[in-house]
């Protein structure tokens, strides 16, 4: 249908192209015009820019007084073929469009041999209209062309004046006005509602339109120019080939281009549209089934892709979510709702290129997205790989931070206590991978920093810090990420408490008989009431000495709670108790410590 449509308009516009207002001669030539410049040296410097591609460029002063850059001329259909295919190889500018010649006026390029312009061309030796006319005579080519004035340099197509225009526009149809709407909204130039009615915002984005088309300006599109308008959106609608996809596997109807880009793969919660073209958009739908927790995680999950940038604007509420993700590489938005036990949105990445691109899809997804039938994509319709638990989310390569160390929640609103080495140089830093915090306190000195999450938390545990006398040779253990943010949930690994002072007999510090991984760094060390006795400084590096595997430190509770209550934390010590069961001891460990992440 949407060919059909584009043929009937070619029809209209070749006609407006092939006859004068008078009907003299025939004119069987258009131009695709890319470019449009307000100084001759400005137009000249493109023209020879485009002139190392393409053989068949032209230049001619505008009737606006700009300067016109175009390709042709061509026959009239292969005019609307070669544009259609230089839009889709992106060689032109994505606002060109077919041209009559009209508007052109003495030519300028090429430098010192440029074509005449349409309005001066003197016609091939047709019959004319009137059968009494004789034909023009043809110049002989070997005299060079003389100088012709704007005033001599009169269209070849004389277009209608403003009554006209208004007259021809009164005869369209409601459906042909709405039309209209959609083309100037596809361009830009409209953004009200599609409801046939010319109000002032139809005629101010006409007036807009016409300026960019280096038209006279009047607010009142002519017949021709409505052609041209029509034919140029159809031209774009067919190289985007917009369509109604219905996705039964995932419970999803929706338009996408399907010029740009082509089914690739399931991979649950995904349904992959891959890029037709290297660097084109990339288009994902979700489905999954799931409840409020589903789709909060989804939320959260989304936010650790590398094509969701960090940066933009965010919303979620009850039943929906939004993400906006803006970088200078890649931007992104996505979409999820959720309804009667099913999760259903999309995703849809490109670069900031391709801007304009991506609004115009974004809005026909928008407009055309709803839930189908009462089925999600099955979860197990493909088995997940080794590598992609570890790294990747469904092909999708999650945006990871710089290292991660293990912290501990030391108040109800989640303030926690690490490490100094695990939070310096960061750009960002976050806790379990998603919550941004910040650093409140820090001291060289302990090794100590505190930081305070930009949105209060509720921690499972919080911290209750050792009151009785240590024990020399008790077991400890310490939680903490010990792979870093590959897990997602800390480790414990057990040791003895060895002394309550340095090497050197240096306060402050605990000796551990334990054998750790840089990720539990600034993880609790704690006994077997569950009370902590410490935390687990980072191993020392670059000295003389290197100490042997089994040997830790971990700065003493003692010090910890001093330095919390000078940041203004109120601590809390852990009443006397016998010891926990082994899966208590865990459950409390593991809920008091958090991945702390340093991001670029």
């Amino acid at each position: 249908m949407g060919q059909m449509r584009f043929l009937l308009w070619l029809v209209l516009s070749v006609l407006w192209l092939g006859f004068g207002a008078g009907g003299a001669v025939a004119q069987d030539r258009a131009w695709v015009q890319i470019e449009a410049h307000p100084t001759l040296a400005e137009a000249e410097e493109r023209a020879q820019a485009y002139t190392a591609v393409f053989p068949d460029v032209q230049g001619y002063r505008l009737g606006s007084r700009w300067y016109g850059i175009a390709l042709g001329p061509f026959g009239r259909d292969e005019a609307a073929v070669r544009l259609t295919q230089l839009l889709r190889e992106n060689l032109i500018p994505r606002d060109s469009f077919l041209t009559d010649g009209s508007n052109f006026r003495e030519p300028f390029w090429p430098a010192g041999g440029a074509t005449a312009a349409p309005a001066e061309a003197a016609a091939a030796p047709e019959v004319a209209a009137a059968p009494e006319a004789a034909p023009e005579p043809v110049p002989d080519p070997s005299v060079p062309a003389a100088p012709v004035s704007e005033a001599q340099a009169a269209p070849a197509v004389q277009d209608e004046t403003p009554a006209e225009a208004r007259r021809s526009e009164a005869a369209l149809s409601r459906e042909e006005r709405q039309e209209l709407q959609r083309a100037l909204q596809w361009d830009g130039f409209y953004n009200a509602a599609i409801d046939g009615a010319f109000g002032a915002g139809t005629r101010r984005s006409m007036s807009d339109w016409q300026s960019a088309m280096s038209f006279e300006v009047t607010g009142v599109l002519t017949t021709r120019q409505r052609d041209i308008l029509i034919a140029n959106w159809q031209a774009d609608l067919a190289e985007y080939g917009f369509d109604t996809v219905q996705e039964a596997e995932a419970g999803i109807e929706v338009i996408l281009p399907l010029g740009l880009v082509a089914f690739d793969h399931y991979e649950p919660p995904f349904v992959h549209f891959a890029p037709k073209t290297e660097g084109g958009l990339k288009i994902i739908l979700i489905s999954q089934p799931g409840d409020r927790g589903a789709l909060y995680g989804l939320y959260d999950i989304l936010q650790t892709l590398a094509v969701v940038p960090i940066e933009g604007e965010r919303s979620r509420d009850e039943r929906s979510f939004e993400i906006n993700g803006v970088s200078d590489s890649v931007q992104s938005y996505a979409y999820a709702e959720l309804s009667r036990g099913l999760v259903k949105g999309y995703l849809v990445v490109w670069s900031p290129d391709q801007a304009k691109q991506a609004d115009r899809v974004l809005g026909q997804i928008k407009a055309s997205f709803r839930a189908s039938g009462n089925r999600a994509l099955d979860p197990g319709m493909v088995a997940m790989t080794d590598a992609a638990r570890r790294g990747l989310l469904a092909g999708l390569e999650l945006r990871r931070p710089k290292f991660s160390r293990s912290g501990i929640y030391v108040d109800s609103a989640g303030k926690v206590v690490t490490s100094t080495d695990a939070v310096a140089q960061c750009g960002r830093i976050t806790l379990d991978g998603v919550t941004e915090a910040s650093v409140t306190q820090s001291d060289a000195a302990t090794g100590l920093a505190v930081l305070t999450p930009k949105t209060p938390l509720a921690p499972q545990v919080v911290a209750g810090f050792q009151i009785a006398p240590d024990r020399i040779g008790a077991e400890v253990a310490v939680a903490g990420y010990s792979y870093e943010d590959t897990l997602p949930a800390p480790v414990m690994t057990f040791g003895t408490l060895e002394d309550v002072a340095g090497l050197n007999g240096e306060a402050g510090v605990k000796r551990l008989g334990i054998a750790t991984l840089p990720g539990d760094a600034g993880g609790p060390v704690i006994d077997g009431t569950g009370a902590v006795l410490g935390m687990l400084l980072p191993r020392a590096s670059g000295g003389a000495r290197v100490l042997p595997e089994g040997v830790e430190f971990a700065a003493a509770s003692s010090v910890m709670v001093e330095a919390l209550r000078k940041a203004g934390v109120s601590v809390t010590e852990a009443p006397a108790a016998g010891a926990l069961a082994p899966e208590d001891l865990t459950r409390k460990a593991m809920g008091m410590t958090v991945l702390v992440s340093c991001w670029d």
